[in-house]
């Protein structure tokens, strides 16, 4: 796998993405593609200055395409001018923004490993893995690996527990229909279940609210500031190390993980071959069922897109 990482989309979610590769060192070269080349060579330079105080360095630059024929990795981005607390409404204007640059990375000859960001995730990814000769697995949404961070989040905050010693556990759609899955959360191996019995600070939680507060988070943020940024770069970077360093780390991204194409988050193995195994965890009956109706949600939309 080359040195090469291409970021498709130069707005704020392609800029922190770009940030964080760089901070972490995970690209000798990166390159950015945008419609607005003034604003993608204004952040691969300012990206570059940042690169003058990391430790590995990195060249930086707005490309095209082609640029993408070299690339071990490529992060999808771009996305149209609307944003909705329901990410599934975004459909239409993001398969619009996909069909404009299906044609250049299909025509690329880039064989590497496709990030996808663009919500809706689920959807978009299955769109682009549909249309594009990548094998499966090549093709990865970002899922809910930053949803089950918000869970994470939530709940240190409620429990005064370091966010470090949490293990979350969010599946289903990048969306509204997300599943938290209580019976598989723990702090320190020990499950919610447990601590909630006995522990200060985790007696009489409102499970419910918690997920609830872990699902708008996203819509908070960006109501509150403009955009998310800081918290989807550093989930991509982590799901990108993953990869690149054949981790073998098991982390909550989306995925074809039915017969028939459903790109939907479960636990998986990333390694350099991208997806190499989805993970299904034994659920409590609940969970399933909502696992079950978030994967109908999904199918349902789906169908909305045009075919041919």
């Amino acid at each position: 796998m080359t040195d090469r990482i291409v970021i498709i989309g130069a707005g704020h979610v392609g800029s922190h993405v770009g940030s964080a590769l760089l901070a972490r060192g995970l690209c000798g070269e990166l390159a950015y593609i945008d419609t607005d080349q003034g604003k993608a060579r204004a952040q691969a330079d300012d990206l570059q200055d940042m690169a003058s105080f990391t430790r590995r360095g990195a060249r930086v630059w707005a490309g095209d395409y082609r640029d993408l024929a070299g690339a071990g990795l490529a992060v999808v981005c771009a996305s149209g001018p609307i944003c909705k607390e329901d990410r599934l409404e975004e459909l239409a204007e993001s398969v619009k923004v996909m069909d404009q640059i299906l044609p250049g990375l299909g025509g690329s000859g880039f064989s590497g490993i496709l990030l996808v960001i663009t919500n809706p995730v689920d959807l978009v990814a299955r769109y682009l893995a549909e249309r594009l000769s990548l094998p499966r697995g090549r093709v990865i949404g970002s899922g809910t690996t930053l949803d089950t961070a918000r869970q994470v989040r939530v709940l240190a905050r409620r429990t005064g527990t370091a966010q470090r010693s949490i293990q979350g556990m969010v599946i289903g759609e990048h969306g509204e229909s997300q599943v938290c899955c209580w019976s598989q959360v723990s702090a320190g191996g020990v499950p919610v279940s447990r601590l909630m019995e006995s522990e200060p600070g985790w007696q009489g939680l409102d499970l419910a609210a918690i997920g609830d507060a872990g699902r708008q988070g996203g819509w908070d943020i960006l109501c509150g500031k403009g955009s998310t940024e800081f918290g989807i770069g550093w989930a991509a970077a982590e799901i990108i190390e993953a990869v690149l360093r054949d981790e073998k780390r098991v982390l909550p991204v989306s995925a074809p993980v039915e017969e028939d194409g459903l790109f939907i988050s479960l636990p998986c193995v990333l390694g350099r071959n991208g997806v190499e195994r989805v993970l299904r965890p034994a659920l409590a009956p609940e969970e399933q069922a909502k696992f079950e109706a978030s994967q109908a949600r999904l199918r349902e939309y789906w169908g909305t897109i045009p075919k041919g």
